[in-house]
């Protein structure tokens, strides 16, 4: 049989191993690297021999290379500056600081559980500083724990896996092909990120007023785009790689600059107005389930079994060591502060999966170790590949029940439907410091929605897994704000029977359907009933309407619930007196009873008051009566 027979075969065996791989893993909810893996040591040569990745001869590295390179970029690609703003101290130790600690922490663990020596386990802590996107996102996914939260693991795998690469290169040089001096060290790292860095920002700023100022064709303007911005991130990698190259700053094994290369400009194109955006997110989604599928599978086909029984006993305590000890420890370190709970702070110490950067680069360096050093490349493969394993099955199968338990799943909004009724009420609610999150079966609306901030997850709204993997058995409010009449009583159905919710409120489009919502207890809100009374109050009621107005931009009006004894037993003038100055108390709700507040009213647990005035004034007040009841 023929060589190009032979990699056909072998292409499109790894391609429909990895479409399964990928329904597998949607269905299970857990990340599909871990079907990856496990498949590509089954269908290996030492398995079922259906796949050797020697056929491919000198081109893997290259392959492999610029497979890694598209999935960098998308993952950069997705992370938007106005998430960041979630936890910017806490992230930038992480990747600071907590890299440092990671590297050394890991690099103690394999030396002296392993008995490897310093220049093999300072490598190995090199490549396991990544916490790659590739692992983080998929239990995000499923996992809604609150957004900073979140934000601060995709973050940290995103820019993790650039400095895992680079400083792992650069250390793979220094202390096994014998570059010399710490110096040496500190420069080939900080002059390669710095390269990889203006390459990346150039060709993003290239590629932006390509799209937006040069006339594409009309009829095939958005599969021009598409194609545009993958060859940008193809060439981009291939471009800071020859430069390194020309610049005598790459060694062996290249200078991986083109890795930060596609991240400054996944990151830079991310944050940018581009047009055609939703097809290039679509299109480039599908590019990088396939070359991940491919990378995953290929790397671990060359996994042997003895690559981890000559671990040994040691590799089960280094594994512990590195998940249990380490990351908890630098994890806690860099997160001092009051931005992150304690249940917080200890759920970021329990996640930390490794992924497709350390998988990648720690077998292209065990394929150049293993003819003059094969015992550091059978030690350095099975140490890293048995942290992949070991952290993608127990954190990412654990995550959600972690979550669960240690209560960072948060009591949020949830509201189906992304559209203009959708996005204003989410904007009303995030306003007052609830925690909101959309979600909406268009992809397309759902990125539209998270470029503009707001927390949002593609799904149909209708299905219960959908709902269940949101958080819906954690809301006090669901709010079903689609088109669809249908759908919101569904969802409303759903949310009140399956989930429990206490507040279920749902769009009704047309009149005629009001009365089969409120049959089901859910509160409905007829469009054009709305509408109409706004149209009264101008019409019959112009001061309410003007004083509403100008309550939406400067005022507020919230109800809260007495459940803590700080206010019971105080009467309605005390409580005023207490209250700021731009506050009033205007209602009090007992047993379902609505009253205008006298001032020797008693409260009592129990009570609803609502509370009337400026924003900041009515949120000192919620304060004071329930501190637990602040977002």
């Amino acid at each position: 049989m023929s060589v190009s027979v032979d990699i056909i075969r072998v292409v499109i065996t790894i391609m429909g191993i990895g479409v399964a791989a990928q329904i597998l893993a949607d269905r299970l909810q857990v990340p599909s690297v871990l079907f990856l893996i496990v498949s590509g040591v089954l269908v290996g040569p030492e398995g079922l021999g259906l796949v050797d990745p020697d056929i491919f001869g000198d081109a893997l590295p290259a392959i492999v290379g610029l497979s890694v390179a598209i999935i960098v970029f998308e993952g950069a690609f997705h992370l938007h500056v106005n998430r960041l703003r979630e936890a910017p101290r806490e992230t930038l130790r992480l990747v600071t600081v907590g890299a440092l600690l990671s590297l050394v922490g890991t690099a103690v663990a394999v030396r002296f559980a392993l008995g490897a020596s310093w220049d093999v386990a300072l490598l190995i802590g090199a490549l396991l500083v990544a916490t790659g996107p590739t692992v983080i996102t998929p239990i995000m996914d499923v996992v809604p724990v609150r957004e900073r939260v979140a934000t601060t693991l995709e973050t940290e795998g995103v820019v993790n896996d650039v400095t895992a690469a680079i400083l792992a290169l650069v250390m793979f040089e220094y202390v096994l092909l014998g570059s010399s001096g710490l110096p040496t060290l500190v420069q080939k790292f900080t002059v390669r990120l710095g390269l990889g860095i203006l390459v990346g920002c150039a060709v993003a700023a290239g590629v932006w007023y390509l799209l937006n100022h040069v006339s594409l064709s009309v009829e095939n303007a958005p599969q021009n785009a598409r194609l545009i911005v993958l060859i940008a991130a193809i060439g981009t990698y291939g471009l800071a790689e020859i430069l390194a190259a020309e610049a005598g700053i790459a060694g062996e094994l290249g200078s991986e600059s083109g890795i930060a290369a596609v991240a400054a400009a996944g990151f830079v194109l991310g944050n940018v107005s581009l047009p055609y955006r939703e097809q290039i997110e679509q299109f480039k989604g599908d590019i990088t389930l396939i070359v991940l599928t491919f990378v995953f599978i290929t790397l671990a086909s060359l996994l042997t079994l003895d690559d981890f029984l000559a671990l040994g006993l040691g590799g089960v305590v280094a594994v512990v060591a590195i998940a249990a000890v380490v990351r908890p420890a630098l994890v806690l370190l860099c997160t001092v502060g009051d931005r992150f709970t304690v249940a917080e702070r200890l759920y970021l110490s329990a996640i930390g999966p490794r992924g497709i950067i350390p998988a990648s680069v720690a077998t292209l360096f065990a394929l150049e170790l293993r003819p003059e050093n094969p015992e550091a490349a059978t030690t350095l493969v099975g140490a890293v590949f048995l942290v992949i394993f070991a952290t993608v099955v127990f954190e990412g199968g654990l995550a959600r029940h972690l979550a669960q338990r240690l209560n960072v799943i948060p009591m949020r909004t949830i509201i189906v439907g992304g559209g203009r009724v959708g996005r204003a009420l989410a904007e009303r609610l995030e306003d007052r410091g609830e925690e909101v999150l959309l979600i909406d079966a268009d992809e397309a609306a759902v990125e539209r929605l998270r470029r503009d901030g707001f927390s949002a997850r593609h799904g149909d709204g209708t299905q219960r897994e959908v709902l269940e993997n949101t958080g819906a058995g954690n809301a006090k409010v669901i709010a079903a704000a689609t088109a669809n009449d249908e759908a919101n009583l569904l969802i409303g159905q759903l949310a009140k029977n399956k989930f429990g919710v206490d507040t279920v409120v749902a769009r009704v489009n047309s009149p005629d359907n009001v009365e089969a919502f409120e049959n089901l207890d859910i509160e409905a809100i007829s469009s054009g009933m709305s509408i109409a009374w706004s149209m009264d109050n101008v019409i019959e009621r112009p001061g309410i309407a003007r004083w509403m107005t100008e309550l939406d931009r400067e005022g507020d009006v919230q109800e809260v619930e007495v459940t803590t004894d700080q206010i019971v037993g105080t009467s309605v003038s005390e409580l005023q007196a207490e209250l700021p100055e731009d506050c009033h108390l205007a209602l009090i709700t007992r047993d379902e009873n609505n009253r205008l507040p006298h001032a020797d009213d008693v409260v009592t647990h129990g009570d609803h008051l609502t509370f009337i005035g400026r924003k900041e004034a009515v949120r000192q007040a919620l304060e004071y009566c329930n501190s637990s009841n602040l977002s």
